[in-house]
């Protein structure tokens, strides 16, 4: 089972977390002019993310990506670079537009429970330390992106030898936020 590729940050097993780690800068693809972001935070929620809009490096079944504070992320170079993948998705994916690596999401609606987190790809990060992933997201939607679904029992057995419990949404922690955010609008439209 070993043998079955999922994304190079995971096929040799997770890496832990650096205790004190601060981040780090996140480069794009190119062989010159490389987009560059900064990110001034460790990161949280890293995960494996099989959806059809993250982006993925060649070869990838998943993913991995995480958040962090929308403040600590900062463009450093090649800003003219950036484009937004799809401008009606709810997370605003920012990508290369020479080599289409996408460096960072973000949400702009402010009634979003993950408003004021912005998605980034830390495999385009030559710091090692960042925030292990936890858990794997939207794995059946791989199926969408080609996988057989008669691989599927064996992927997902991958996942859990390497530690990260398969769902087929977020985990059940932000699964819960997010309710929480719908059970709070409810609720003010409700006492209007």
């Amino acid at each position: 089972m070993s043998d079955l590729k999922l994304h190079p940050l995971l096929d040799n097993g997770v890496k832990p977390s650096k205790a004190g780690f601060t981040g780090g800068t996140l480069q794009c693809l190119c062989s010159t002019n490389k987009v560059e972001v900064k990110i001034d935070a460790q990161t949280m929620h890293n995960h494996a993310c099989g959806c059809s809009k993250c982006w993925k490096p060649a070869g990838a079944k998943f993913a991995v990506i995480a958040v962090v504070p929308r403040d600590k992320v900062s463009v450093t170079a090649n800003a003219t670079k950036l484009s937004i993948v799809d401008e009606s998705a709810t997370i605003q994916r920012y990508a290369c537009k020479v080599c289409h690596a996408h460096l960072y999401g973000r949400i702009e609606n402010k009634a979003h429970a993950f408003y004021g987190l912005d998605f980034v790809h830390t495999e385009l990060s030559s710091q090692s330390g960042w925030t292990a992933p936890g858990f794997a997201a939207f794995v059946s939607s791989i199926i969408e992106t080609g996988t057989p679904p008669a691989e599927m029992k064996a992927i997902r057995g991958r996942l859990r030898s390497i530690g990260l419990e398969p769902y087929d949404c977020l985990s059940p922690d932000l699964m819960d936020v997010l309710a929480s955010q719908v059970a709070t609008l409810n609720r003010a439209t409700a006492s209007k």
